[in-house]
């Protein structure tokens, strides 16, 4: 079952679409360290459309990422079709794909992402819409239903390859689940088998070992990890090499982690220019690279107080060489 856009290998690893996240800057990480695939993060329709400055910087990629699919998300078709051809037009990446599993209150307060799942007539729209509109393929992202009462994992995915999507990735949760409990990775397997298309297979997967059982569990063609990649990109060198039989590199050293968690913030200070505002928002990531190491938690809370990139220099140099945290000034 071949996906509608190229790819390398048999099973491809995505990289999934997440708001803050899965920005340029990680996007290019991640294709260094063996994600075959990645996608925006999820871009408002009504913003591309408008010329939202915020909203076209966040579309913006770098041809090294390729291939790279433009996730967006609304309920009006015809502002879907809208964003969709500007999309194409403007940034040309190698499909489009549809929101319709963003849990997020302000997203589907408005219908949007999972919201759409109430309404299957109204999720054939915008893919037939989108599909119109644009040249390239057009895919879906999905969970398996609003809500218990609404479950319906295989239904909601036959509408969407009826209606034209050409390749959709399940989360196998419900919009009320959140992120909570088990995804269900048979409803997985249970869309595998029902549809044409290829089917990407999404949540819990948190490392290399989860990749191996996903595809051994639900025959997917592709496997997209999330929150297993925060901090970790070495999940997808780690999973191909699982996946193609040979031995799981070593874990990352301390050393590693510092030197890829700079390269990362480099990258972001690139894109989004050497501020307070920019050194705030990319704290998050350098706790995440620090999960795991001796100190950890004390590690983190200094980081998440950072303001430049030379005081993280300093806090990395100061660990490596003494094993302590650095003390703030």
């Amino acid at each position: 079952m071949e996906f509608p856009f190229r790819v390398a290998v048999p099973v491809p690893l995505f990289l999934a679409p997440m708001a803050g996240v899965s920005e340029a800057p990680f996007r290019l990480l991640c294709r260094r360290f063996g994600a075959d695939v990645v996608v925006s993060e999820f871009l408002s329709s009504e913003g591309l459309r408008r010329g939202s400055e915020r909203t076209l910087r966040m579309a913006a990629f770098d041809a090294e990422e390729r291939p790279i699919g433009i996730q967006i998300f609304g309920s009006e078709p015809a502002a879907m079709a809208e964003a969709a051809a500007l999309v194409t037009d403007v940034f040309a990446p190698d499909y489009v794909d549809i929101n319709f599993g963003c849990p997020v209150k302000k997203v589907v307060k408005r219908n949007g992402g999972s919201g759409c799942l109430k309404d299957l007539d109204l999720v054939q729209g915008i893919i037939r819409a989108v599909a119109a509109a644009t040249r390239l393929p057009v895919t879906v992202k999905i969970r398996s239903g609003w809500d218990e009462s609404h479950r319906d994992p295989v239904g909601i995915a036959l509408r969407c390859q009826e209606a034209g999507a050409r390749a959709l990735t399940l989360h196998a949760r419900t919009r009320t689940e959140m992120f909570s409990g088990a995804a269900r990775w048979e409803e997985i397997a249970s869309v595998v088998e029902a549809l044409e298309i290829p089917v990407i297979g999404n949540g819990d997967v948190t490392t290399a070992a989860d990749v191996v059982r996903m595809r051994r569990e639900t025959g997917c063609a592709g496997v997209m990890i999330a929150r297993g990649s925060f901090g970790n990109p070495w999940i997808f060198r780690d999973a191909r090499a699982l996946l193609d039989g040979r031995p799981v590199p070593l874990a990352p050293t301390a050393e590693e982690r510092f030197r890829t968690a700079l390269e990362h913030a480099r990258l972001t200070l690139a894109v989004e220019g050497d501020t307070p505002k920019t050194a705030m928002e990319f704290r998050k990531h350098l706790g995440w690279y620090a999960r795991g190491l001796p100190g950890a938690a004390a590690l983190r809370e200094r980081l998440h107080r950072v303001a430049t990139l030379a005081e993280v220099e300093q806090i990395f140099s100061h660990y490596l060489t003494s094993g302590e945290v650095l003390a703030p000034a």
